[in-house]
């Protein structure tokens, strides 16, 4: 596999061992739990982080197979160049919604590790789950870029449809 490929698909990758961990764990929670009557403490908790990773990379992974959920309603209403240039708008207030959880999840990551919290169960740092969010918002804003480049690159009658 070369590092261009591993690259373009990381998050597919990363999406399908995450899925994969968080079946076997909860899971084996379950058969502790109802099977010797004894559940473990940590196996929810990480299950739980594994989810929030997850779902913050597959965010980006969903911009890259544009497969978010989107109104095309006024969208179908524009026809010819100009469907272009609002295309450009949709992806221009994406990027700064996604820019600015990318700031500030940053900044929230930052406080926590100021004030050492950890996690009830793992005793893990709180920073690691919480940094999925600018992680997965900040590759959800390369990959608006990489779509607003596909965009730019297409032509006219692609959007005369």
């Amino acid at each position: 596999m070369t590092i261009k490929k591993f690259l373009n698909n990381f998050e597919e990758y990363f999406c399908v061992w995450t899925m994969a961990i968080m079946t076997v764990l909860v899971f084996i929670q379950v058969v502790m739990r109802y099977v010797f009557s004894n559940s473990l403490s940590w196996s929810e908790e990480l299950a739980r982080f594994i989810f929030l990773w997850l779902s913050w990379i597959g965010a980006s992974y969903a911009v890259k197979e544009r497969s978010h959920f989107r109104v095309e309603m006024f969208a179908n209403m524009i026809k010819g160049p100009n469907r272009k240039y609002f295309e450009y708008g949709i992806l221009a207030v994406w990027f700064v919604f996604s820019f600015i959880l990318t700031w500030l999840g940053t900044k929230l990551v930052l406080f926590i590790y100021d004030t050492g919290q950890a996690s009830a169960a793992m005793d893990i740092p709180m920073t690691w789950p919480y940094a999925s969010v600018p992680v997965g918002c900040a590759l959800m804003c390369i990959r608006l870029l990489i779509e607003a480049y596909t965009i730019f690159k297409s032509k006219p009658a692609d959007f005369a449809k």
